[in-house]
C-alpha cells in the first residue's frame, strides 16, 4: 500500500515465491535480469520495494486482502549488481511510496540509482525545491507511466478520473481536490520561475515547455523524461491499482514515434532539455 494505491494493488499476475525460488538457485529470477539486459545498457525495476517485501494478494481476491511477502533482498540485490557488472549496465530503482527502512541505504551500497519525480520533490511546506537541490545520485524524471502527465496534472486530468472510478482521497469531495490543486499550481509555476502570468488550466504548453527545463537542469547524473511528456499529452498510460476500470496501456499515440518526435513542439522540447542539461 501507498499513497497511489492505500489498499495495495493487485496487477492479476504471479510474484515469485521466495522458498522455491532459492531452492532453485534463483534461476528464473537471474534469467529475467539477463532477459532485460540483453539489449540495452540500463534496466529499470518497477516497485523495487518488491525486491524486499511482495504485497500478494489471493487469486480471486481485492488488493485490500493481501499481504506483505518477505523477499530474499540480500541474495536478489547480489544477483542484480553481478548482472549488470557482466552486461556494463546501469540500474534504476523506483523507490517512491512506501519505502521500507534501510532500502535506500541498500541501493546506495550497491550503486542502483533511485527516482527522484517533479511532483515529489517538495520541501516540509510543500513548496516544490529548486533544480539544485535534486540529488545527485539518482534519475530525475518529469513522470512516470504511473503518474499524471505534466499536462494531465496541470488540468487536474489525474483528479477527474480518480472520482470517476470511486477510488478514495483525502479531499471531502472533488471541488476540493481541484481546489488544493489550483494552489498546486501556483506553487510549481512559481517554482519553475517561467516568464509571464500563470497560464490556465487548460493552457498546457508553457507549463510543459518550463517543467522539462526545470527538471532537466537538476543535477541528477541522468534524466527521463516519458514521450507523453514530450508531446504534451494529457492522458497518462497508467492508473494504478485498476485492472479493467480504466484503459491502462491500452491508449494510442497521434503519431507514430517518428513523426511524433519530428513535430516542431516535440523538437523544441527536445532541444530545450539539451540546452537545460548542457547548462
Amino acid at each position: 500500500p501507498d499513497p497511489l494505491g492505500p489498499d495495495g494493488q493487485a496487477w492479476g499476475i504471479t510474484g515469485f515465491d521466495p522458498r522455491v525460488l532459492a531452492a532453485h538457485g534463483f534461476a528464473p529470477f537471474i534469467a529475467t535480469i539477463r532477459a532485460g539486459l540483453a539489449h540495452a545498457g540500463g534496466l529499470r525495476i518497477d516497485h523495487a520495494f518488491g525486491l524486499r517485501r511482495l504485497w500478494a494478494v489471493p487469486d480471486g481476491a481485492s488488493a485490500a486482502d493481501g499481504a506483505y511477502l518477505d523477499m530474499p533482498f540480500a541474495d536478489m540485490m547480489r544477483i542484480i549488481a553481478i548482472e549488470s557488472h557482466r552486461a556494463r549496465a546501469i540500474v534504476i530503482g523506483e523507490d517512491l511510496g512506501t519505502v521500507p527502512d534501510g532500502f535506500r541505504e541498500a541501493m546506495d551500497a550497491r550503486a542502483m540509482l533511485g527516482m527522484r519525480v517533479l511532483w515529489f520533490e517538495r520541501d516540509g511546506d510543500g513548496d516544490f525545491i529548486p533544480p539544485e537541490s535534486w540529488s545527485v545520485d539518482a534519475v530525475a524524471m518529469s513522470g512516470t507511466h504511473d503518474l499524471a502527465t505534466i499536462a494531465g496534472w496541470w488540468q487536474g486530468r489525474d483528479i477527474a478520473w480518480n472520482w470517476a472510478l470511486g477510488r478514495t482521497s483525502e479531499a471531502a469531495d472533488e471541488a476540493a481536490d481541484h481546489a488544493a490543486r489550483a494552489e498546486d499550481r501556483s506553487r510549481l509555476w512559481t517554482a519553475l520561475g517561467a516568464p509571464g502570468p500563470q497560464p490556465d488550466p487548460s493552457d498546457t504548453a508553457p507549463v510543459v515547455d518550463a517543467a522539462l527545463a526545470h527538471v532537466a537542469r537538476t543535477p541528477c547524473g541522468l534524466a527521463i523524461f516519458p514521450l507523453e511528456d514530450l508531446v504534451g499529452l494529457v492522458e497518462q498510460p497508467n492508473l494504478p491499482g485498476t485492472t479493467d476500470e480504466h484503459p491502462n496501456w491500452r491508449r494510442r499515440m497521434p503519431d507514430t514515434t517518428d513523426a511524433l518526435l519530428a513535430r516542431p513542439d516535440t523538437a523544441a522540447r527536445i532541444a530545450l532539455i539539451e540546452t537545460a542539461r548542457a547548462s
